[in-house]
């Protein structure tokens, strides 16, 4: 069973730093190049480039909370996990399950259907 895991290719798990403007300021963000892909593969499926998706989320995520972020990376990265998911229970890539853009309506009804994440300490 760990063979499908320990076979990932090591580029998937090296980490990359992308520099994003968000509202003038410059900052960094490091991910592992697998959070990257689905971060572009998310964007796209907006029509946006990935920096303009991630400025979307931080904006976002200001308005719902009032707060800034105290961890933007771990952010992107659950993004990308509730992504894989609920394209896995949803079937999202079969044609018409969900179409182009996510708009805001059918985003926020995935959203409301997604299931709450029960988390487990160890």
């Amino acid at each position: 069973m760990c063979r499908v895991y320990i076979n990932a290719d090591p580029i998937l798990y090296e980490s990359r730093t992308r520099s994003l403007r968000i509202h003038g300021v410059i900052t960094t963000v490091r991910l592992e190049n697998l959070f990257w892909d689905v971060l572009h593969e998310i964007a796209a499926r907006e029509n946006m480039t990935t920096s303009q998706f991630a400025v979307q989320l931080y904006d976002e995520l200001i308005a719902l909370r009032g707060e800034l972020p105290t961890n933007f990376a771990s952010f992107l990265r659950v993004c990308c996990l509730r992504y894989l998911s609920m394209r896995t229970e949803k079937d999202v890539d079969e044609p018409g399950a969900v179409p182009g853009p996510m708009a805001a309506a059918s985003a926020s009804a995935v959203a409301s259907e997604a299931k709450p994440r029960i988390l487990k300490t160890v």
